[in-house]
């Protein structure tokens, strides 16, 4: 059940014996679900870009030589940018920051992929050619990373105070 005010939204927790949630408990349990769904989104995408990046070059290759894939990768990564925009408005704590920090990301990579896909090509052909694949690989391992983290925010269990 959800009152709308102004500016705030009160949901009553039932599971709770019926206890109205505070704004800061919603950011929160808002915050973990999205870092149940992007946590092991990031570990495994990442990991399997670095464990398989001889084959990405290929998968890049065919990426780009089909003008329907940069689209329709754009208007997906659009779509949940701008869906971890509107549904996740909150910048406090480490975890909460990454998933908006996400969001924003995956917005402006699926505008980009959108309206100009030559120029992430071009940037592409200019990471591959300049032989930054070991900068690449430790990126993506560093995400993992970051996705370890979001999955342990997300499913680690709450504290007995309900925080």
């Amino acid at each position: 059940m959800v009152w709308h005010t102004d500016q705030r939204s009160v949901i009553l927790d039932v599971s709770q014996g019926g206890g109205a949630m505070s704004a800061s408990e919603q950011s929160q349990t808002r915050t973990r679900m999205f870092a149940r769904v992007l946590g092991p989104y990031m570990t495994i995408v990442p990991t399997t870009i670095a464990v398989r990046g001889s084959y990405m070059h290929e998968l890049f290759t065919e990426f780009k030589a089909n003008p329907m894939w940069p689209w329709l990768y754009g208007a997906i990564l659009l779509m949940g940018g701008i869906f971890i925009i509107a549904f996740h408005q909150h910048w406090r704590g480490l975890a909460a920051v990454v998933v908006s920090a996400v969001g924003w990301f995956f917005f402006i990579r699926g505008l980009l992929l959108l309206t100009v896909p030559g120029a992430y090509d071009a940037a592409g052909n200019a990471i591959y050619s300049a032989g930054a694949t070991a900068a690449i690989w430790v990126l993506f391992i560093f995400l993992a990373c970051v996705g370890l983290y979001l999955t342990y925010v997300g499913w680690k269990p709450e504290s007995a105070s309900g925080s």
